[in-house]
């Protein structure tokens, strides 16, 4: 749908109808307006030069991936980007749109480059849904520059694009809103004539609230203020009474999906079975998908439980397997089980914290030769290295030793000591910390 086509639209390019939501009508008609992102937005940026068209031959580039949590103006800028430069804007939503309408939009968009020269923004939200298939599409687009690909994503794009669209795109990381951030634009919707035109009233301290509450999401900070807007004095009690009916809410493709899931993980972290059963019932009841749940079980018992309690990732992945099979309703039985479990284990994060140094030694170059008596064929290598050095190169068959450990170099020699796992008293881990002291010390040859 092309917004500079509607009619619908007044001179500022928000709907006339005034029964449009808040933040619809609070929307910035021009970058100066947009608060936030101040890194993204300075003289010479990326999204500065798309807007003059005639920068296109000056490495602008002509697929921009913008990855950022909700509320932080991921569509707001793909909007300003095409209006400011006169370019026509196109949204579609991963969510819903196929290949068929995909097709149609980026033929319609390389016919009117052709016939009148006119670029196209193609907009695309939750591109993080897209199947490889639908992405495939999209690479000749971007390619021969048909459209200008701006996608908005609060996933990783790593992890969600394919490596062929992702290398020919620039990745622009939003920040969340600061508290200041919010506070402008709660005062602009109270004073502009798009929002309240001055005619209410705010107590200093029902604004405070709304920061708090909204928690660094301006889109959330403007919901909250028209749910809060009772009369013309928005109080400290306006804002609980709405916040009451607002927070219940759980969409599972919106924001809430995102504050309930990471409460659900902190409480399993922070051992508060009640409240990690409270977040469950919640996702469940708003009809989260179960296998979403028990999947996020498995990497917490592996990130927050680790060696404390090694049964805790079998008990996840015992129920991730069970709640595939079973489904809802029953499933919740299972689920339960699995989050009393993880609950109520001994937490450790030694093993994560562990292979996180692990890669990031490796990451900055800390990588070494593998010692010749490790590798592939160390028979005939350690028989070359000994007669070069003088020196008995051969592996040492452990489970010879009587102890089962013996005296052997296993790390790379720039790597030679290093500790990468220190294992807690919590738990079965309190077991490995006496048996792994042993064990170092007679690698070490002491």
């Amino acid at each position: 749908m092309d917004l500079f086509e509607q009619a619908s639209l007044d001179s500022h390019g928000v709907p006339r109808d005034s029964g449009a939501p808040l933040a619809v009508r609070m929307r910035p008609q021009s970058l100066e307006d947009v608060v936030g992102q101040e890194h993204l937005l300075g003289a010479g940026q990326p999204l500065r030069r798309l807007i003059d068209p005639s920068s296109a031959s000056s490495g602008v580039p002509s697929s921009v991936f913008l990855w950022g949590p909700p509320g932080v103006g991921k569509t707001t800028l793909a909007y300003l980007v095409a209006r400011q430069s006169g370019r026509r804007f196109v949204e579609i939503s991963a969510v819903s749109a196929g290949v068929k309408e995909l097709r149609s939009v980026i033929d319609e968009a390389k016919a009117m480059l052709v016939t009148d020269g006119r670029e196209t923004v193609l907009f695309i939200d939750e591109v993080h849904r897209f199947s490889k298939a639908q992405q495939d599409v999209l690479l000749p687009a971007v390619e021969n520059g048909w459209v200008i690909l701006i996608a908005a994503t609060t996933e990783n794009p790593s992890f969600s694009v394919i490596s062929p669209l992702l290398s020919r795109s620039l990745l622009l990381t939003l920040q969340p809103l600061a508290d200041s951030d919010v506070k402008k634009l709660l005062d602009r919707a109270i004073a502009d004539e798009r929002g309240y035109a001055g005619t209410v009233t705010a107590e200093p301290e029902a604004l405070d609230r709304i920061v708090r509450l909204a928690g660094h999401d301006g889109r959330r900070a403007l919901t909250i203020l028209e749910a809060a807007v009772q009369s013309d004095r928005l109080t400290v009690a306006h804002v609980d009474a709405a916040v009451d009916s607002y927070v219940g809410r759980y969409d599972r493709d919106g924001d809430q999906h995102y504050d309930v899931i990471s409460a659900f993980i902190k409480s399993i972290r922070g051992s508060d079975v009640d409240a990690a059963l409270h977040y469950l019932a919640r996702m469940l009841e708003a009809g989260e998908d179960p296998r979403f749940v028990a999947r996020r079980l498995m990497i917490s018992a592996a990130e927050d439980i680790g060696m404390a309690d090694p049964s805790a990732l079998q008990t996840a992945t015992a129920a991730a397997q069970s709640v595939a099979l079973v489904g809802m309703p029953e499933a919740r039985i299972i689920l339960g089980q699995a989050v009393v479990h993880l609950a109520t284990a001994p937490k450790s994060n030694r093993a994560y914290l562990a292979i996180n140094q692990a890669i990031a030694d490796v990451r900055s170059g800390d990588i070494g030769a593998v010692p010749v008596h490790l590798r592939d064929q160390s028979v005939k290598a350690s028989r070359i290295a000994a007669k070069q050095t003088g020196r008995d190169m051969s592996y040492q068959y452990p489970h010879d030793d009587p102890r089962g450990v013996l005296s052997q170099q296993y790390l790379p020699d720039e790597l030679a000591g290093r500790q990468y796992y220190h294992p807690t008293e919590r738990g079965f881990e309190s077991n490995i910390t006496s048996r792994l002291a042993k064990v170092r010390a007679i690698l070490a040859g002491e």
